[in-house]
């Protein structure tokens, strides 16, 4: 088998999807590697050390596409909008954040045409045998870790509290919306910087984890028996119930220095959870970090790819946080992908078993067919789970780099 990994063009992607240690063990198990050149150098990851690990370095990118029987890729398809459609080839297998609710039907109809095996990594089903494959989970939370960072960055205020000869200086306030694997990770890095956190979840039943990590669990007065699915992923809620979690947040969200958000809900638009008449009501150089922002995001005034202020609170609308942690994200990434590829090799070839699980779910197009019921006409993809921290990858386009004022 020959795996190609190519440069990643989707804009502001620094990541790479199989790194030189992993590329080693495959080639050390009898597999070829085809690498572009300069393919890992944003996540610091030279020419050199694929060469050393046993990699055949091109300096073509569509070389890569036209020996590779599978391609590696962090984004592409409907996950990498602004970039033209890779030249994958006769029966080539994809494997990689594809954008399976953003891919459009022409792009599904070439793959199609081509016999092009493409599985999609959002679609990986949550149950245990997949989570080492889970690329969703593995880059939200190196997000939920940076939108802290970011927060504390750019906060005038100190996150810890402290005593000193001159006065006690007193924790910054971090609320977090949201405790899935990025709201958590949020969590325990504001409670490791030494800030007094809040979060808040509609699933009572990470009221446990949130404690667990020292910070407060915010109950608001709703009803919530209907907000989880079997698995304990958050559902989507009509508008009347986020009506009444925006009126009810009214009483926190003013109150905290930072507000971190990352709900969002799997093929819609994210639920918009904090107002602007909440964020009028918090003190000047507070800070929001909107990690749901790429689908539209949970703050009235975010502005995806934009950093945005409005009467003295600054919103960051990022749209790729893990890119900018490139050299950890990637090494998380190919884990995944190396761990997906086991689940169709045979004897060393690939066998693409359809009565797996994982392989059925995230699998887009095979064998001449567009197959994923995520993407039939008239699905019911608006009832899917609502997971409430994965809004931090798969997206294209980093940049907090432009500011713009919310009117």
């Amino acid at each position: 088998m020959i795996v190609g990994v190519p440069t990643e063009r989707a804009a502001g992607e620094n990541r790479v999807a199989l790194i030189p240690p992993l590329a080693e063990q495959l080639v050390d198990d009898g597999h070829e590697v085809y690498v572009a050149a300069g393919a890992g150098e944003p996540a610091n990851w030279s020419d050199e050390a694929y060469e050393a690990a046993g990699c055949t370095v091109v300096p073509d990118r569509d070389e890569v596409f036209e020996t590779a029987s599978i391609i590696f890729q962090v984004q592409a398809l409907g996950a990498a909008p602004d970039a033209e459609m890779d030249p994958y080839r006769e029966g080539q297998v994809v494997v990689g954040m594809l954008g399976p609710y953003e891919i459009t039907d022409e792009q599904l109809e070439t793959l199609a045409d081509r016999e092009v095996s493409a599985f999609s990594l959002e679609l990986m089903p949550r149950i245990s045998r997949a989570q080492s494959m889970d690329a969703l989970s593995s880059q939200a939370s190196l997000g939920g870790y940076k939108a802290c960072l970011i927060a504390a960055e750019q906060l005038p205020k100190m996150f810890p509290m402290e005593m000193t000869a001159a006065a006690t200086i007193q924790p910054a306030d971090v609320f977090v919306i949201g405790a899935g694997v990025a709201g958590l990770k949020a969590i325990a890095t504001a409670e490791r910087l030494g800030a007094s956190v809040r979060a808040y979840d509609i699933r009572l039943e990470v009221k446990r984890e949130v404690e667990s990590l020292g910070a407060d669990f915010v109950e608001l007065d709703l009803e919530t028996d209907d907000s989880g699915d079997e698995e304990g992923y958050a559902r989507e809620m009509d508008e009347e119930f986020y009506a009444a979690q925006r009126e009810q947040m009214q009483q926190v969200v003013p109150e905290s220095d930072v507000v971190i958000t990352t709900a969002a809900i799997p093929g819609a638009p994210a639920p918009e959870l904090v107002s602007t008449e909440m964020i009028e009501e918090m003190d000047d150089g507070s800070v929001i970090v909107d990690l749901s922002a790429p689908t539209g995001g949970n703050c009235e005034p975010t502005v995806a790819g934009e950093t945005v202020h409005h009467d003295g609170v600054t919103i960051y609308g990022p749209t790729n946080l893990p890119a900018r942690i490139s050299h950890t994200a990637s090494q998380q990434f190919a884990n995944n992908v190396v761990n997906f590829l086991g689940t169709m090799l045979e004897d060393g070839d690939i066998d693409i078993d359809l009565d797996d699980e994982i392989l059925e779910s995230t699998l887009l197009t095979h064998d001449g067919q567009i197959r994923n019921p995520h993407l039939d006409d008239g699905d019911e993809s608006a009832d899917e789970p609502a997971e409430e921290d994965e809004a931090s990858d798969g997206q294209p386009a980093d940049g907090t780099e432009g500011e713009t004022d919310a009117a």
